[in-house]
């Protein structure tokens, strides 16, 4: 197999795409139990490392989503934070401006349950939930509903004391050291206004960066399927357990294929939001099929007595339903009956 130019896969795209996961090097796990202040360290020492520089969507993505694999595959937790730091980098660069040196992003764009930020008279107030990182960030990019209902997207100084983040709100063990709480805005007035109203849901960038998340989402799966070969190595594995580590290995590795295929047609420039759309929804089949399978691979022994894997299962099943199940898959059947 080679890459677009001709040449051979790198070792790290080949773990990206699941061809040969098997036989990768296993990144160092972040030990547990977890805490948000030690994941947003890791994080910054990351940042500090230059690891978190990755290319630009179009630039190589094959080799921005290989990064995003490989720390999903570490922990996902941390993968939150850094996969939010480097959309947010991404966003930035896609408007010409530069992150501030140093900082620790994130992006802030949830409406659930329709509470959300509202941007009035130039000041932003309001709330919103799901705000991973949100004691531990420096900068975040906040999506700001404005008066008339137009999007509006702004840069926030974390440190403005109208930032007030409720850490009680994350109840979920999934995903517990993520620090994704709700945060309240009064009366903050933006470091910077990025780009004009509508401009985040419309710039070419925006679905590429939904691609990042779901190679997030592979090297979550992929991690888990670590642990279970490590389990089964340790035992005498029997028919069933085999067949459903062969299904869940299949599914992983087409999903990565998947994923680097979509990875070509943004490098080429010719990726539509109907091929990311796709894309998000492979890997979020292979996903579930992990959440699925796993416990009736390794019974209760491993989820119950082996926090570290419990962990990992727990935050997959979190993590991935930032996939709106049978709505995206809907909007996804829709393109596709359209297309005809």
């Amino acid at each position: 197999m080679s890459d677009v130019e001709g040449g051979p896969l790198s070792a790290a795209v080949r773990t990206a795409t699941g061809l040969g996961w098997l036989d990768a090097e296993r990144p160092a796990r972040i030990p547990t139990p977890r805490s948000t202040t030690g994941v947003a360290a890791v994080v910054r020492e990351r940042l500090a490392a230059g690891a978190l520089d990755l290319p630009l969507p179009g630039v190589d993505t094959l080799e921005r989503w290989a990064g995003l694999v490989e720390l999903g595959r570490t922990d996902l937790a941390v993968a939150r934070l850094a996969e939010g730091h480097v959309d947010a980098v991404a966003i930035l660069a896609e408007a010409g401006r530069a992150a501030v040196t140093g900082a620790l992003y994130g992006v802030w764009a949830s409406r659930s349950g329709g509470v959300c930020a509202r941007l009035v008279r130039g000041r932003v107030h309001g709330a919103m939930r799901f705000c991973s990182g949100a004691t531990n960030l420096d900068r975040a990019l906040v999506v700001a509903v404005t008066d008339a209902g137009a999007v509006s997207l702004v840069e926030v100084d974390l440190a403005h004391p109208g930032v007030i983040p409720d850490p009680t709100t994350w109840q979920a063990i999934g995903m517990d050291a993520s620090d994704s709480a709700d945060v309240r805005f009064d009366q903050v007035e933006p470091a910077a206004v990025i780009g004009p109203p509508g401009w985040y849901t419309a710039r070419p960038g925006f679905a590429a960066g939904g691609g990042g998340v779901a190679a997030v989402w592979l090297g979550g799966a992929v991690g888990v399927l670590d642990d279970v070969v490590d389990v089964l190595a340790a035992r005498t594995a029997d028919e069933h357990q085999l067949a459903h580590l062969g299904a869940l290995h299949a599914a992983v590795a087409g999903a990565g294929a998947h994923l680097e295929h979509v990875a070509r047609l943004v490098d080429h420039g010719v990726a539509t939001g109907h091929h990311l759309a796709t894309c998000r929804a492979v890997v979020e089949r292979a996903a579930w099929e992990v959440v699925d399978r796993v416990p009736r691979i390794v019974g209760p022994t491993s989820l119950g007595r082996d926090r570290a894997f419990a962990q990992r299962l727990a935050d997959l099943q979190v993590y991935v339903r930032q996939h709106h199940a049978e709505r995206d898959m809907a909007a996804l059947g829709r393109t596709v009956l359209d297309a005809g």
